[in-house]
């Protein structure tokens, strides 16, 4: 169930909203580095039209952002990452991603995340609640496995693509 907070601030929401989502179920991992406790929390959303992602990535806003605000009581930090299916900064998806708070930094704002040369995607994410957060990011990026892989492998993109992921690894750096 959708708590009835949540449904007040989102008004296209009902508890059926969520369905689709928990198909992927989003899983956490909590770390302890330099006495301070880290939440890595993963989640995917299902691919679909942008108007049908909105409500679902308003609703994962809001239910991470009410997450990070409980865990932050105990003096933690909630870092979010995985494939949100988010178009690229400025678009809907984006706004919706970020509608609470979320931060996604600068220098991965524009960072092609697929295999495929001839597409821009930005579907895949991290991002936390900067304010909240008991790190200083340094920097981030992708690998880019394509040359090492199409070369050696002697494999096409497509190839690759579902040997491996259509997306690359993105990583971020920071400093205790």
């Amino acid at each position: 169930m959708i708590p009835d907070d949540v449904l007040e601030r989102n008004k296209a929401l009902n508890n059926d909203s969520l369905k689709r989502q928990f198909a992927r179920t989003p899983y956490a991992v909590s770390f302890l580095v330099g006495g301070r406790t880290f939440v890595l929390l993963t989640l995917h959303v299902l691919f679909g039209t942008t108007a049908e992602r909105i409500p679902e990535l308003r609703a994962i806003a809001d239910w991470i952002r009410d997450w990070a605000d409980e865990l932050h009581g105990w003096n933690h930090s909630l870092i979010t990452l995985g494939d949100f299916n988010i178009v690229k900064a400025g678009d809907p998806t984006y706004e919706a991603f970020i509608s609470r708070g979320l931060h996604v930094p600068a220098d991965l704002q524009d960072i092609d995340r697929t295999v495929f040369k001839k597409s821009y995607s930005f579907y895949d994410q991290i991002a936390w609640f900067e304010d909240e957060l008991s790190m200083t990011y340094t920097r981030g990026g992708i690998y880019d496995l394509r040359d090492t892989m199409l070369i050696s492998r002697n494999y096409t993109e497509s190839e690759l693509s579902w040997r491996i992921s259509d997306h690359f690894p993105l990583w971020a750096e920071f400093r205790t």
